[in-house]
Formats: structure tokens, sequence, C-alpha cells
């Protein structure tokens, strides 16, 4: 009897554009795919951490190249992924949060924290699609989600709001695209210790919550992320597509 052998998790060949990877999970996520093979497209609007991560990669033996890119601006997102694809994976780590009681949400906060998370993601999605659509090539597209997008949050509304729309539109995406090949999914993480989040964390009360909620006892490094997105844009995951995968360690579990 000829023994099964495990699908690839090499990346070989392929193009990944990872927006939002100037820092934290998208820097990680891009580092991830480098490893595996993949030639990543590093996009996000602070053009010179995107030069500074080129060139650690290429010292690395890795294979990248910059694009300026703000996701929140649809138009120019779709020109650039036109003009630079088709991209055969995407990873968008592209994000904003404005946490805050929902009684004093302002319509400002409410409408950049969507136009991002929501409005740009879906668009940024779509325009990777259609190039892989356009060229008859299968492709993973993923999105950084969160925990958020499966349970509520204090101060947390919005960003439950958008995050939640986020697991929505990939299922849908998911359903229609599945027959072109193209599998959706998200990635759903716990807190992330990272600059941005440093101010959460150096909150002992918010500190204490958080590994509280965390079964596992600790909050999530960008280390914790790198596993799942090649898992998830590699041969290994052929047939995992509209679906979350839960990084959180067993925050949604209860």
């Amino acid at each position: 009897m000829t023994l099964p052998r495990t699908p690839s998790f090499r990346l070989d060949g392929r193009r990944a554009l990872v927006a939002g990877a100037s820092s934290g999970i998208g820097r990680a996520c891009a580092v991830a795919l480098a490893e595996a093979g993949a030639h990543v497209v590093v996009a996000a609007r602070r053009a010179e951490k995107l030069a500074e991560l080129v060139a650690e990669l290429h010292d690395a033996g890795m294979s990248a190249e910059a694009l300026s890119m703000d996701v929140a601006d649809v138009a120019a997102t779709e020109n650039l992924v036109e003009e630079h694809g088709p991209f055969d994976v995407l990873v968008n780590s592209a994000g904003l949060a404005r946490h805050g009681p929902a009684l004093q949400t302002t319509e400002a906060d409410y409408d950049a924290v969507a136009d991002l998370n929501i409005k740009g993601a879906y668009f940024l999605t779509r325009a990777v699609a259609k190039g892989l659509a356009a060229a008859g090539k299968p492709g993973v597209l993923i999105n950084i989600s969160s925990q958020m997008a499966h349970v509520g949050g204090i101060d947390r509304a919005v960003y439950c709001a958008t995050k939640h729309a986020v697991e929505g539109f990939t299922k849908a995406m998911a359903v229609e695209w599945g027959p072109k090949g193209i599998r959706v999914n998200t990635i759903c993480p716990t807190f992330i210790l990272t600059d941005l989040t440093r101010p959460t964390f150096d909150d002992p009360d918010r500190a204490a919550w958080i590994r509280d909620k965390i079964k596992l006892g600790r909050p999530g490094e960008v280390e914790d992320i790198m596993g799942a997105v090649t898992f998830l844009a590699s041969d290994a995951a052929a047939l995992v597509t509209g679906t979350a995968l839960m990084v959180d360690g067993g925050w949604t579990a209860e």
C-alpha cells in the first residue's frame, strides 16, 4: 500500500500581496510567506517602513518588493492590483480600531473604521480575485480578522461590527469563487503584542482581563500568526475555504 503524502507548505513560484505589511501582524505574515518561498509584494502607506522590510528580507535571501498602497482608497488600490497582479496569494492585514463606549461613538470614527476594515477589505479582496479570474488561475485570499468577529467586547462595538462583516463577506465570496479554485478565509487573532497594542498591555486592569480570557494564559505574539498564514496560503489547506482560523488561545471556546 502506498502511504499518503502531506501536501507541501511551500509557496515557491507564487506571488503574494501583503497589505498592511509595514508593522505588526502584516509584517510577520510577509516574512512567513517569503520564508516559504513566495515572492512577496509588501504594501502599506508608510514607504520608509516598507523599504526597511524589503531590505531585511533581501539580506535574509528572500524575494520581496514594496508597493505604496492605501487600502481605504478603493479606486487607487484597484488600479495598483490590476497593474501589478495577478497575485496568487493575498493577505490583508490593513485595519483600524478606534475603541470607546458605544454611547460615545462619533460618525467620523465609525466611517474611518468601516471605510478601511469593511469597504477597503472588501474591494481589495475583490480586486485580487478579479485578477485571478481574468487569468484563469486559482488563488488564496486571506483577511486578518479578529476574535472580536465572533464575540462582543467592551468599548469595541464599531470594531466588532466591522470584523463581523469581514466574516460575512468572506463566506459569501468563498461560495461564489470556489468553482474558480479561489479559496477565501480569515485568520482571527486574539490580542497580539505589537507596538500598537502596547498601551493596552501597559494598563494593569486591561492586561489582567486579557490574560483571564485567554485560556492558554498568555497574549499572542506575531509568530503565532506566521504558521497559520503559511498553512492557509499553501496546498496543505487545499480544502479549506469560507472559514475562520481562530488563533485566540481559547478566548472564544466558552
